[in-house]
């Protein structure tokens, strides 16, 4: 009967640990320092706190790290956003693309717009935070037009409105047309132009562009886009912004993921439509500057992880709780026959020592009594093994024939 308990106990615990193996996770994303993808993360967290079982905490980017990657390389977090032309690091993979960001060359109605080198030279130049994509274009354009770095101003604020502005964003009217009207400035600004509309395919410099980086795509701009600008159609680049993390996560864990943004797409697209539109788009290694990681490359294939790949962890714990259960659960097993080993050894005692202490010259009376006493004996006995104080086993059968043979004897 205590062996039919301890199994069934063991199995509640198999079960209850199998239930717990429904991983729930809480993923460290880093604030992104662009306004708008701190916008786009704190929607993603906040998608997730209401309508899933895991969790995406916003973590800000520590003091010690120059960029979200190197934070993200050093084991810091888990997630975080990267531009698809940001140069290739070893350390980070791509979980999958989140939304497309428009190239934005913004500049004063006053400023020279004959060349690029007059536009740039002498002029106050946003071009976000160092080390993001558009800091490393404006580098590269600068090389392109052998500029010196001197001969700009980082604007380290948006107070004010710089002469020109180079930023990566997605097409958000709301924001950029709602910055604009703040400075009182929307009659002020000029989108620069790639090239026609119509130069598309025809060999241009924005196909240029793209050859040498394809991970661009060329992107127009549509008239009034932001209020009353641009006047006219403006070409440009798109580029995709990834989610990337550290090979280390897990590839089941970041299996699910990609299916949980999935799903919760519709959520993510009620208040950013222009953003999530294209979330369900499948995607493969070479759309991405970063390899994928084992877990985005599964989803692509349709590589669902197995029971095990998926809760290997909760079966190592498993499998080391279900052995010790077994070992402690046999040395309890082999405590409990030792004792009623001793309780059967002790009734052994209890009737040769009522035997020995009857001889020959016993009177009928001592006789009548000593057999009164080995029933008595036989009666506990029995009553232990119906409360399972004794076993039914070789030992108890001994010491029933035992004391019938010297009931016989004493008669």
């Amino acid at each position: 009967m205590f062996k039919t308990r301890f199994a069934g106990l063991l199995l509640a615990v198999v079960l209850l640990l199998a239930g717990c193996g429904e991983q729930r996770n809480t993923f460290r994303l880093l604030d992104p320092a662009q306004p708008f993808d701190h916008e786009i993360a704190a929607k993603l967290a906040a998608v997730f706190e209401q309508n899933s079982r895991h969790r995406i905490e916003i973590v800000p980017l520590p003091a010690d790290y120059e960029t979200p990657l190197d934070a993200l390389e050093a084991g810091y977090a888990d997630l975080a956003f990267a531009s698809n032309v940001q140069p290739y690091r070893e350390g980070i993979t791509t979980v999958m693309p989140l939304y497309p960001t428009v190239l934005h060359i913004v500049y004063r109605e006053d400023r020279p717009a004959d060349s690029a080198a007059n536009l740039f030279r002498g002029a106050t130049v946003n071009a976000g935070p160092a080390g993001s994509a558009s800091r490393q274009l404006l580098a590269d354009i600068l090389d392109g037009l052998e500029l010196r770095d001197d001969e700009i101003t980082f604007a380290e604020s948006t107070a004010r409105l710089p002469d020109v502005s180079v930023l990566y964003l997605p097409i958000s009217p709301k924001s950029i047309e709602g910055a604009l009207e703040e400075a009182g400035a929307t009659d002020a600004y000029r989108f620069l132009s790639l090239g026609a509309v119509g130069d598309i395919g025809t060999g241009s410099l924005v196909d240029r562009a793209v050859l040498l980086n394809p991970r661009m795509s060329p992107f127009v701009i549509p008239v009034g886009t932001y209020g009353n600008i641009p006047r006219e159609p403006v070409l440009t680049l798109a580029v995709n912004k990834l989610l990337v993390s550290a090979p280390r996560l897990d590839a089941a864990v970041v299996y699910d993921l990609i299916g949980e943004v999935r799903r919760l797409q519709p959520a993510l697209a009620a208040t950013h439509p222009l953003s999530f539109r294209d979330l369900t788009r499948e995607f493969d290694a070479s759309d991405s500057t970063f390899v994928l990681h084992p877990g985005a490359q599964a989803f692509t294939q349709r590589d669902e992880p197995t029971f095990y790949e998926r809760y290997s962890g909760v079966a190592e714990v498993l499998v080391t709780l279900v052995i010790g259960l077994i070992s402690g659960g046999y040395a309890v097993i082999q405590i409990y026959n030792r004792r009623r080993k001793n309780r059967i050894d002790g009734f052994y005692r209890d009737v040769m020592a009522i035997r020995d202490s009857i001889s020959e010259r016993s009177s009928a009376a001592d006789r009548a009594a000593a057999v009164e006493r080995v029933r008595a004996l036989q009666n506990e006995a029995f009553e232990l093994l119906m409360r399972e104080k004794l076993a039914a086993d070789e030992s108890f059968r001994i010491f029933v024939t035992l004391s019938n043979d010297i009931v016989a004897q004493l008669k």
